[in-house]
């Protein structure tokens, strides 16, 4: 160490610049570069394990509605090298409604403000797995790891907000951390902001990051839920560096600013990927991260990164209108940076619901509608299961294709609506035509799955509906090859009003 120069220190923080910063500044290496030389510092974690570590298993912690938890205080100077959790919650949408804050050295604003499934890569209050190097998302989403190097001088604070209406049962978590002698001088601090725009703000391009200072820019997620059909992600990225007018760096479409080509498809991988690709109906969601590990974007006063919000448009015969123009798409993401100075206070986040599309707690539960549900042909029943809204659904039995069964319900007010089903998937399930009124509502659903698993479908988003006796139409268009039968599972009916816009 006593060999070590200043200058070492000014390489910032991931991948193969870490192994620099750790040298000088006790910065822990992400890979096995270097794994043979000896650190200064003394390691050590914060945890959610039992204060009765000898004989209790009371190894996490409840948060209650509008509670926070502080998971870690810690006195610097230090580098937190890994943060673990998982999540114990019965509340659909639970990983946007818990936010992460993370303040450095004694400051009132946060410089990591995200909710917790976004900040690890996952929008829309999804549970993905995944794999990347900062990143790793295992137990079907549900295990949430980053490695992320995050430096502090004096003090770390780390607390999670619960901005939902249910309690959350268990948060388990390590924060494992190394106490150093020193920090470099130009050791820079981690941040990660969370923006919205439901939908995407027409006459504009999405805004990304406004960061004012000294730093590098080290990775973006987008999240996007399509309010029309086809391809989405045309639009260009741009980053304006230190203030100038024609950016530096400019982008030729969504998916290759996320290294990919020719759309989404689903894959992951150390610096890029796309865990989560629906499609490109109406109410699909993709959720792709990019980081930039080996080509971090260096600026010195200032950054501003945006994108095109600019697709495939259509016509109202569905014929394709234009293959480049702005689309009103619900747009979601998180920028991820370093800096040395303290940043700029962030724009003030969407609150709980407010960053869900839909609010679950308004399901019309479908078991409730069975003594007035009709089949051509198989019983109707209600069965109790895991993972549902009101912990049963709808149960369809029919033994053959083409039966059709009738669900009626009461919208209690009009307006644009989005149709949302909440789906039961499962081994011997079978393909369903859906219909609201008699209107076939979208393609069939293959409701096949090896396990049973409950889903979320937007079967039509921005439907105009009025107030009033519906009917739910299900028919069979068959099965899956896989599947061992017909049936058909239907949880809730979630009728959500379209938003104006909401941007932060």
């Amino acid at each position: 160490m006593r060999n070590v120069t200043r200058g070492m220190v000014g390489a910032i923080l991931c991948g193969a610049m870490v192994s620099a910063v750790a040298m000088a500044a006790g910065l822990q290496n992400n890979d096995l570069a270097g794994i043979a030389t000896l650190k200064e510092g003394r390691s050590q974690r914060a945890s959610s394990s039992d204060a009765n570590w000898r004989d209790g298993n009371g190894d996490a912690r409840p948060i209650e509605p509008g509670g926070t938890l502080v998971l870690a205080d810690l006195k610097g100077p230090g580098v937190i090298n890994h943060f673990w959790n998982t999540i114990a919650s019965s509340e659909r949408g639970y990983s946007r409604l818990l936010v992460l804050r993370m303040y450095w050295d004694g400051e009132t604003e946060p410089s990591v403000e995200c909710p917790i499934g976004d900040f690890f890569g996952i929008g829309h209050g999804l549970d993905v797995p995944y794999d990347s190097e900062p990143m790793r998302v295992s137990s079907d989403g549900r295990g949430r790891n980053c490695y992320w190097p995050m430096p502090f001088r004096k003090a770390a604070k780390i607390t999670v907000t619960n901005e939902g209406r249910l309690r959350t049962d268990a948060f388990y978590y390590y924060l494992d951390w190394q106490q150093v002698p020193r920090l470099g001088r130009n050791t820079a601090y981690f941040h990660a902001m969370y923006r919205q725009e439901f939908p995407a703000v027409m006459g504009k391009n999405y805004l990304l990051a406004e960061i004012t200072g000294r730093g590098q820019y080290v990775g973006t997620v987008l999240s996007c839920r399509q309010r029309t059909a086809s391809w989405w992600g045309e639009g260009d990225d741009f980053f304006f560096i230190d203030g100038e007018k024609e950016p530096s760096l400019r982008g030729t479409g969504t998916e290759d600013y996320y290294c990919d080509g020719w759309g989404f498809r689903k894959q992951n991988g150390m610096y890029y990927g796309a865990p989560l690709v629906e499609g490109y109906e109406p109410g699909n969601r993709t959720s792709v991260y990019r980081w930039h590990i080996p080509d971090p974007v260096i600026f010195h006063t200032s950054l501003h990164v945006e994108i095109e919000h600019k697709g495939v448009t259509l016509n109202p015969d569905g014929k394709i209108k234009s293959g480049f123009e702005e689309r009103p798409d619900d747009l979601s993401s998180v920028a991820f940076w370093y800096q040395t100075e303290p940043h700029k206070q962030f724009a003030k986040m969407p609150v709980g619901y407010e960053r869900l599309h839909t609010d679950y707690s308004k399901a019309i539960e479908s078991e409730v509608q069975i003594p007035n549900a009709k089949a051509t042909q198989g019983p109707v029943t209600k069965q109790e299961i895991g993972g549902a809204s009101g912990g049963a659904q709808l149960f369809w039995m029919p033994s053959m294709a083409n039966q059709t069964l009738t669900i009626p319900f009461e919208a209690k007010e009009a307006g644009d609506i989005d149709l949302t089903l909440l789906l039961v998937y499962s081994w011997d399930y079978g393909i369903y035509e859906f219909q609201l009124d008699g209107k076939p509502l979208g393609q069939p659903v293959d409701m096949y799955n090896a396990s049973v698993t409950v889903r979320e479908k937007t079967i039509f988003p921005s439907m105009k509906l009025e107030a009033g006796a519906h009917t739910l139409t299900v028919v069979n268009r068959g099965k899956n090859e896989a599947s061992k039968g017909y049936f058909c599972g239907v949880d809730g009916i979630l009728l959500s009003k379209q938003r104006a816009g909401a941007a932060s």
